[in-house]
């Protein structure tokens, strides 16, 4: 087995369970010359004086240049692959019973680093961003076959995080077909066009929120922005909302909604709007149109810490504009997916839209992602989700 010799010191937050290595971390590579280790191979991780502590998939060229998969010197790749997809579905059956529906793996968060899949029922939609997991595709999928009865395999790589790892940009049908899929949340009902939707299809890491905002939106006037599937409105409706607009940019997801309104039976007022978010608010305080509930839910702002400043720029209008379209004693659920936004630089995004909005601002529920997509208390990078609920008078 080749060995990677850590540098002094840097095994530290190896040992407090970090499950990455970075390329700057490694003083030396032992190889044999018949043996030369090979992107994607399992090495064996050492600290300065060569005393192992892990086992993970090397990459040369990534920053990341080993994800520890097991701490543990003797391991079976078949077995531990299938004892980790098993746990991680075990546990999501056993925080949502009542769902086939929901992210089965969450890559780091359940030990399979660079590796997420999505259930839907029995179609399982994978990403994977690590040269470990593709070299160890096929057995992932024979697993989901043999263990989960998957009728249809397939990625939906994003090309931004397959370019880190020098993966090749493309995607596979690795068994059935891509075909449409009704799935439902526990509660409302979502058509999921695969072909046309984003990512791997939904966000399942709203669900836990969409049912909370939901439930405080009886009888009161919605506006779901970045709608998406329409899951937050959706709940809203559900929960008895005397209406709700749906505004996106994008006009297939706005047909999207409309099919999943129409398809839960909803009879309540809705509008659905095709429209930039930021035109359509600040079409809304020129016009002094108001609403009870606001729900700001946008696209990851800040890809990198370069494009963070910017993104914290447009993350302050956005709550400004929408505390300033929303009544007085209304309610407002604002969101931010950027990883590279800390939850202290949400927070005062937050702080200074209401100053800069004149308005007075309670936080009375903060929330991460759903179930789903748990994260490691010794990874600040599983977690990315913020969710703050507002009251603005």
């Amino acid at each position: 087995m080749n060995k990677i010799i850590l540098r002094k010191n840097e095994e530290r937050r190896i040992k407090k369970g970090h499950l990455w290595v970075f390329s700057n971390e490694i003083d030396k590579i032992e190889q044999g010359e018949e043996c030369r280790v090979k992107n994607g191979e399992l090495v064996d991780v050492y600290d300065f004086r060569e005393n192992f502590i892990a086992k993970g998939f090397y990459n040369s060229n990534s920053l990341i240049a080993v994800r520890i998969l097991s701490y543990d010197k003797e391991i079976n790749l078949d077995t531990l692959f299938e004892d980790n997809l098993t746990t991680a579905f075990n546990f999501r059956k056993s925080v949502y019973s009542e769902r086939e529906s929901f992210r089965m793996v969450f890559s780091e968060s359940d030990f399979l680093p660079g590796l997420i899949i999505d259930k839907y029922n029995r179609t399982f939609v994978i990403q994977v961003y690590s040269f470990g997991m593709e070299k160890n595709i096929e057995l992932i999928n024979r697993i989901l076959i043999d263990k989960f009865s998957a009728e249809n395999i397939f990625t939906r790589n994003e090309e931004y995080f397959r370019k880190l790892e020098r993966l090749p940009v493309e995607d596979k049908v690795y068994n059935g077909n891509i075909n449409s899929e009704v799935i439902d949340d526990g509660f409302v009902k979502y058509k999921i066009d695969f072909e046309n939707a984003h990512k791997t299809g939904f966000y399942f890491d709203q669900c836990d929120n969409r049912e909370f905002a939901g439930k405080l939106c009886r009888g009161k006037k919605v506006l779901d922005c970045f709608s998406n599937s329409g899951g937050f409105g959706l709940h809203a409706l559900l929960n008895g909302a005397s209406s709700v607009t749906f505004v996106d940019s994008s006009k297939q997801l706005i047909e999207n909604v409309k099919s999943n309104y129409q398809l839960n039976g909803f009879t309540a007022d809705a509008n659905f709007v095709d429209s930039d978010v930021f035109d359509y608010m600040e079409k809304c305080v020129g016009e002094k149109k108001k609403f009870d509930v606001i729900i700001i839910d946008p696209p990851a702002f800040a890809k990198n810490k370069k494009s963070l400043a910017t993104a914290i720029k447009g993350y302050e209008k956005l709550n400004k504009l929408a505390m300033e379209t929303v009544n007085k004693d209304g309610l407002l659920f604002t969101s931010s997916c950027s990883f590279h936004l800390k939850e202290d630089q949400f927070i005062e995004i937050i702080n200074r839209a209401a100053l800069k909005s004149g308005k007075n601002v309670q936080i009375f529920y903060f929330n991460n992602a759903s179930k789903d997509h748990p994260s490691l208390p010794s990874m600040e990078e599983t977690v990315y989700l913020k969710f703050a609920a507002l009251k603005v008078t």
